[in-house]
């Protein structure tokens, strides 16, 4: 007969949830940090997130850690990766599943509570030092950011519901930080199926007014 499963048998490392959450300012990749308010890495800045409650899954962990300690909300959260290093954290064994998502800043009020003692948006450029591991972690999601921006509808949230081929061939230059050569752009990104012509132009435009367009799936689909 099956010996009886003893859970004290097998250490338990803790887990935690991270979210990176970015956008487009002022030219700019932007990606929102809070400041720390607890040891360790007291008053450092860190992706917002938190250790993982018993009665919740991950994905309900980071919607909280992100409304708690930044006042950001309803927003679709992809799950990036999971990072394990033994010694990424000096209090104990812990593992952090990472979740990215990609919006608009002008959507939100930044209000820091709990763990966090301010929050603000940085550029990926000029970024301060960072607590744990989370320098690792940024530099991770910003090529998988990029690497998405050809097969995924993943810069929704930053364009208005119709948007000429300019306004998006701008969010790119500014996520993958260089210049694209306008034709072969425009012919890309129109074979991905991923936009459709609205029909309608550009209004205020004195001369051959742009067409506008808009994703296919309002929804941001991000799977690989």
């Amino acid at each position: 007969m099956p010996t009886k499963y003893d859970v004290t048998k097998y250490e338990r490392p803790s887990v935690t949830v991270d979210v990176l959450l970015f956008t487009v300012e002022e030219g700019e990749l932007k990606i929102l940090l809070v400041k720390r308010n607890e040891e360790p890495f007291w008053d450092c800045w860190a992706l917002p997130g938190g250790f993982v409650r018993m009665d919740e899954s991950l994905d309900e962990a980071a919607t909280r850690e992100l409304l708690e300690e930044s006042g950001v909300k309803d927003l679709y959260l992809e799950q990036l990766y999971t990072f394990g290093s033994p010694k990424r954290d000096p209090r104990t064994r812990v593992i952090t599943v990472t979740y990215m998502a990609l919006a608009a800043k002008t959507e939100w009020k930044l209000k820091s509570s709990g763990d966090a003692r301010g929050a603000g948006f940085f550029s990926v450029n000029k970024l301060p030092k960072l607590a744990f591991d989370h320098a690792e972690i940024i530099n991770y999601g910003i090529q998988r950011l990029r690497n998405k921006l050809g097969y995924t509808n993943i810069v929704l949230g930053l364009l208005p519901g119709s948007f000429t081929l300019t306004d998006l061939q701008k969010i790119y230059e500014i996520i993958l930080k260089t210049s694209l050569d306008k034709r072969n752009f425009r012919k890309k990104i129109l074979s991905t199926g991923l936009i459709t012509a609205s029909g309608k132009m550009l209004e205020g435009i004195a001369h051959r007014p742009a067409m506008l367009y808009s994703f296919k799936n309002k929804r941001v689909v991000v799977t690989d």
